[in-house]
């Protein structure tokens, strides 16, 4: 198992490869939450995540041969990376439901990319057939584990007395690093880690003391997208980790939403799970000073657009309606009279007169628009049906 000594070892290694990240105080997400809350911004690592520390530290030592490494795309991005930075010739499988981001990113640090299978499983089963090259596994890894290991130690370096730190989970390879390190350094510190509930298998392992293999499915949070936590990393986590929550796809989407608009920060799905789950449990830890582990950065900037809608809707500030009206004339300003007298804002307006539930002479007005919350929706809404329109939202 690995120890403290091996994490500070994995330090000294990969000290001069990889950037010492910042840990941000944000009053922002303080005043959110009721907790004093830091961000560990991993996403400002080189390649954009956390795992060229891993894979730095697995490979520094490596003098002669080719490695291979399967991956849904971070651990992909670092071990390219750390090949090129040691002269070594790298191979990566990824499954062919990869991010396009993710994979010309891989290219582009110089490792030669296959694609091959639909899952992050069938491309771990590919790359481990490969038998001429030297395999750095993404998290079961005693090197790897140590070296993820390191953001523990940087953390309690820079803010003393933390009580709990949040850690995205997929493979387990990150929180089990982590845990080593915290509680070497700080016994009293809880590490809590944070899945999908999209990818549960840490989850249900954690929970039944056993490890259960969970198929994942689609998720915003693709890099913890993993359907059977690491062996050596299911022994560390039972020994030092406190308690793992799980999350949903909604709260995933509003946490990306509030990196970007509150700390200009890009934080991909899976590294925005840690923010997600403390918004969702305010009481848990009210009043507690947390650090939440901002895994990485890459995400698939073809899904921002969706994922800030989907951030706004579920937080109430953009909210769609429809109203059936008679298709006379003054209908449509009358409703948007309504609408502009409580400041909210039109965003889109739709006409269908064609519905077959419709009677001749009326016509489905749909509005998107923008407001200040839920609850300025609301009190829109409620003004909409005192003044006789018949008002169904969209959830």
């Amino acid at each position: 198992m690995v120890n403290i000594i091996e994490v500070q070892n994995a330090l000294k290694n990969i000290k001069s490869f990889v950037h010492k990240t910042p840990l941000i105080y944000s009053n922002s997400f303080s005043k959110l939450t009721g907790a004093e809350v830091y961000l560990k911004a991993e996403n400002l690592q080189k390649t954009g995540s956390f795992k060229v520390r891993g894979a730095f530290n697995k490979m520094i030592n490596i003098s002669d041969g080719k490695v291979i490494a399967a991956s849904m795309g971070n651990h992909a991005q670092g071990v390219a990376f750390a090949a090129n930075c040691l002269g070594i010739d790298a191979k990566v499988v990824m499954p062919v439901t990869v991010a396009i981001v993710k994979e010309e990113a891989t290219r582009g640090y110089g490792a030669e990319v296959v694609l091959y299978g639909e899952s992050f499983k069938d491309a771990l089963n590919y790359a481990l057939s490969q038998k001429d090259y030297i395999f750095i596994h993404a998290f079961d890894d005693d090197e790897v584990i140590a070296g993820q290991g390191t953001i523990g130690i940087e953390v309690m370096e820079d803010v003393k007395d933390i009580d709990f730190i949040l850690v995205p989970v997929g493979g387990g390879g990150l929180i089990s690093g982590i845990s080593v390190a915290v509680k070497a350094i700080s016994p009293n510190t809880k590490v809590i880690g944070v899945q999908t509930e999209s990818a549960t298998s840490a989850y249900v392992s954690f929970r039944e003391k056993k490890i259960s293999e969970r198929p994942p499915l689609p998720t915003l949070a693709d890099g913890i997208a993993v359907g059977r936590v690491g062996d050596r990393a299911f022994e560390i986590m039972n020994r030092y980790v406190d308690d793992i929550i799980f999350v949903g796809e909604d709260p995933i989407a509003m946490a990306i939403l509030l990196f970007l608009e509150r700390k200009k920060l890009v934080v991909e799905g899976a590294g925005a799970v840690p923010l997600a789950a403390l918004m969702e449990n305010k009481e848990r830890f009210r009043g507690k000073r947390i650090a939440l582990v901002l895994s990485g950065g890459n995400i698939d900037f073809t899904l921002i657009d969706r994922i800030i809608h989907k951030g706004l809707a579920t937080s109430g500030r953009m909210g769609v309606f429809e109203v059936t009206v008679d298709d006379i004339p003054g209908s449509l300003h009358a409703l948007t009279g309504v609408i502009a007298s409580h400041r909210g804002n039109i965003l889109n307006v739709v006409h269908d007169r064609l519905a077959v539930d419709l009677s001749l002479g009326e016509t489905r007005v749909v509005f998107t628009i923008e407001t200040r919350g839920r609850e300025h929706l609301k009190e829109i809404v409620a003004d909409l049906d005192a003044k006789g329109f018949c008002v169904k939202e969209w959830k």
